[in-house]
């Protein structure tokens, strides 16, 4: 499967472009502004480095999922950018190519930004096959990490269906992977028993209480409030962390106790960038 970096074409059709042409423009953002249709005009340009063939319709003479994902595996591989015709021509040969995207997703040894496209493009195809492999991957994982947030996306994109898969192994999760899921899991307000783990996990983990009010706020549900309140008295509490607490609570329907914070650092701070 032969690389061709496409950008670096088009780089240079479109500097060809653009010296023919030279004299239709006023300005070089005028040039700028007209680059989507620059692009359009080389994707539809026979090309000599593609035997002739458009670089539009290069990749629509492969329809084997087999060819076109190890082909997307292997421009990342090379560190070549992947063509956008050849992520086009995946998508629309669709369900076939999602096995494959999925055993990529798998591969460990693959490249990340092939992963993470095909998390993209799976994404794009609103696939649902993917699920368990994304939520197995929040179980064990770091507080960082590009790749699960990406599937994080995915998860609720994915909608309900998610709830109940995640509901049975968010037990199992470790602190990073159970904070993530929770960010999945409080998008589908209602349930009683994502209420209450978000609500548990607000009162045990003080120093996660800023992004854990949040989730709360997003629940809706206003039985949360007391927690809240009670929070937002604590002796010691962050200024930063109070004002999270603060937006729940209004959120919610509720009053939040006023506090002075004239000695804290992080108001001082604050205060100072207005």
């Amino acid at each position: 499967m032969p690389i061709h970096n496409f950008d670096e074409h088009f780089a240079d059709f479109a500097s060809a472009w653009m010296k023919a042409h030279s004299n239709e423009y006023a300005n070089f953002d005028a040039m700028e502004d007209d680059l989507p249709r620059i692009y359009m005009a080389f994707l539809n340009t026979r090309a000599p480095w593609l035997g002739s063939v458009t670089p539009g319709s290069y990749f629509t003479q492969f329809e084997d999922p087999k060819v076109l994902v190890d082909w997307l595996a292997a421009y990342c591989a090379e560190g070549v950018p992947v063509p956008e015709p050849l992520m086009e021509q995946i998508t629309f040969v669709g369900k076939p190519c999602e096995k494959r995207l999925v055993e990529l997703l798998k591969d460990a040894e693959a490249e990340e930004e092939a992963r993470m496209t095909a998390i993209g493009l799976l994404r794009e195809m609103e696939s649902t096959q993917p699920k368990m492999v994304y939520i197995q991957w929040q179980l064990e994982r770091e507080a960082k990490d590009e790749l699960k947030d990406n599937a994080l996306e995915s998860l609720i994109d994915m909608g309900e269906s998610v709830v109940q898969p995640i509901l049975q192994v968010i037990g199992k999760a470790n602190d990073a992977g159970r904070e993530a899921l929770l960010e999945v899991l409080t998008h589908f307000p209602g349930n009683e028993q994502i209420f209450r783990i978000t609500l548990e996990a607000f009162r045990k983990q003080p120093a996660k209480r800023a992004l854990l009010a949040g989730y709360l706020a997003r629940l809706g549900d206003d039985r949360a409030l007391a927690a809240l309140v009670e929070a937002a008295q604590a002796p010691g509490l962050p200024y930063l962390t109070f004002i999270e607490i603060r937006n729940a609570i209004e959120t919610l329907g509720g009053v939040c106790p006023e506090r002075e914070y004239d000695d804290d650092p992080e108001y001082d701070a604050l205060r100072g960038l207005e």
